[in-house]
């Protein structure tokens, strides 16, 4: 009788996610007959009354997200299991440290999650100036759009960590996958206050997809295999969401004005969910929670075995590392602030000033994906470094990158002759040291906390990531942003203080077998 109950119930969940995803889908796609009938207008839609459809859209989106969360609990999860502690803890290990086609199939849908997740940030730098000219703003107000876009990430990476310990990896994943075709309708908003709010919802959305990932193939990969490999999918994954946005900027936005770079989550967040069958609950987690049934059935396709910990040994071995790890954890989040002032500030800064230095804005556009595409092989090289030489050597490593780069983007007195020559080799050494840090830093942090805590205690380092962006998004707008040559020398200052921190705090995580 429980077994029949328990099937019905995981039936109506299944049901309850696919109708929670038509319905936004359906929601979104009623804004996109308004968004048409502005081509006329090169497509600006400041000012434009909202019609029925849309309102309508937004009430099947916000219904629909609801219903979709609902259908991601966990079967038999009860209000009393929100926040209640593991059943027990375990860990998994490979059985012979091979790779099977489960881990393939989960690595590729993982890197093709984090290139739509990136997608989004990346996205900002190209719509501000169509927004600049569409509203009719300064500079600096409309600064405010990526302050609260980064403000949502860091929102969306406390938040969706802790719904990954509480719920589950793969939860968290799909139910930011919702949220991703949800929040595209920020390309039909007719009003800036409209934008500000639904890239507030965005950056939620979009936050928590790194931290999660790397948690959940923290979780799944073999321990011989996994530093290499998370390095590799968070490197293919940042350069590649780069790639594909600056592309479908340099491609689209021409033709299409700056809007069809938000409308580009659905699509990208359609694809996602429809590759959910890709994505398996984590082993350890589901042990941890007392679930030893899909366990079993996930650790079949991983060819894993389950080594059972014992209670009093879990208790210890789940405090000892957070007492510990407080020095690292310190380094870790103050390098994440420093990349955040590099990423979301100069890099978000770069196409509207190369624009204001002669460059159209589809030269511009491709100046930045070629750059990025250029960088995109170094991804391979970067996690041969984390996994066969030092972690920690790697990420000081490519923290000197983004330094070096700075420093001579800043050398001249004068940038426009710098600019006018070929910013393209310091563009890429910026562009792959910015992503390899983001890449390494997340893995290495998602290997440093015990399972039950490591969705948050990643999470917090990418929600510090997002604070250096939220500082340097305050510095637009009050108007305080000095010339590129000056921004470049003073951001390479806290840059060059995280490389100093994490050699002196941050250990070495490379090969390590815990979970």
């Amino acid at each position: 009788m429980i077994e029949a109950r328990l099937l019905t119930n995981a039936r109506t969940s299944v049901l309850a996610f696919w109708i929670g995803a038509a319905a936004v889908t359906a929601g979104v796609l009623l804004h996109v007959p308004m968004f048409i009938k502005s081509s006329d207008m090169n497509y600006m839609m400041a000012d434009m009354a909202m019609d029925s459809g849309m309102v309508l859209g937004m009430g099947l989106i916000v219904a629909g997200t609801l219903l979709a969360g609902y259908g991601l609990l966990p079967v038999g999860c009860s209000g009393s299991d929100i926040g209640s502690r593991p059943k027990a803890l375990h860990a998994v290990e490979a059985l012979d440290g091979r790779l099977t086609r489960a881990h393939w199939w989960l690595m590729a849908t993982i890197a093709l999650a984090l290139v739509i997740d990136t997608m989004k940030p990346a996205s900002l730098g190209f719509v501000v100036p169509g927004m600049l000219k569409e509203y009719g703003l300064s500079r600096p107000h409309v600064a405010v759009l990526p302050f609260f876009a980064l403000m949502g990430t860091t929102v969306g990476s406390l938040l969706w960590g802790l719904l990954a310990d509480i719920f589950g990896r793969r939860a968290a994943i799909l139910l930011a996958a919702i949220m991703f075709i949800g929040t595209s309708i920020c390309g039909a908003m007719p009003s800036f206050a409209w934008n500000i709010f639904m890239c507030f919802m965005m950056g939620m959305s979009a936050g928590g997809m790194l931290p999660i990932a790397f948690t959940l193939l923290t979780e799944t990969v073999p321990a011989r295999h996994r530093g290499a490999l998370l390095v590799l999918v968070g490197g293919i994954g940042q350069l590649g969401g780069y790639v594909v946005s600056s592309a479908c900027a340099a491609w689209l936005e021409p033709h299409f004005g700056w809007r069809i770079m938000w409308f580009l989550g659905l699509p990208t967040g359609v694809l996602l969910v429809l590759l959910n069958r890709f994505i398996p609950e984590s082993p350890g987690f589901l042990m941890a929670h007392g679930r030893e049934a899909e366990a079993g059935r996930v650790l079949a396709d991983f060819g894993a075995d389950l080594a059972r910990v014992p209670p009093r040994e879990a208790a210890t071995s789940a405090l000892k590392p957070l007492l510990g790890l407080l020095p690292v954890s310190f380094s870790l989040n103050l390098a994440a602030v420093a990349w955040g002032l590099v990423n979301f500030g100069l890099i978000l800064w770069l196409p509207t000033d190369l624009r204001a230095r002669g460059y159209t804005v589809q030269g511009s556009d491709t100046l930045l994906a070629l750059s990025a595409l250029t960088a995109l092989p170094t991804a391979a090289f970067t996690a041969w470094l984390y996994s066969f030489w030092s972690a920690k050597g790697t990420v000081i490593l490519l923290f000197t990158m983004i330094a070096l780069a700075l420093v001579g983007l800043g050398a001249s007195d004068r940038v426009a002759p710098l600019l006018g020559e070929s910013p393209m080799p310091l563009l890429v050494l910026l562009i792959v040291g910015a992503n390899g840090v983001i890449a390494a830093l997340l893995p290495y942090s998602a290997e440093s906390y015990p399972m039950q805590f490591r969705g948050r205690g990643t999470g917090f380092v990418a929600g510090s990531s997002k604070l250096g962006g939220m500082a340097a998004q305050i510095v637009s707008m009050l108007q305080t942003i000095p010339a590129l040559g000056s921004a470049t020398l003073v951001l390479a200052l806290p840059v060059v203080f995280a490389a100093a921190l994490i050699g002196l705090f941050a250990v070495d995580t490379r090969g390590r077998h815990h979970l």
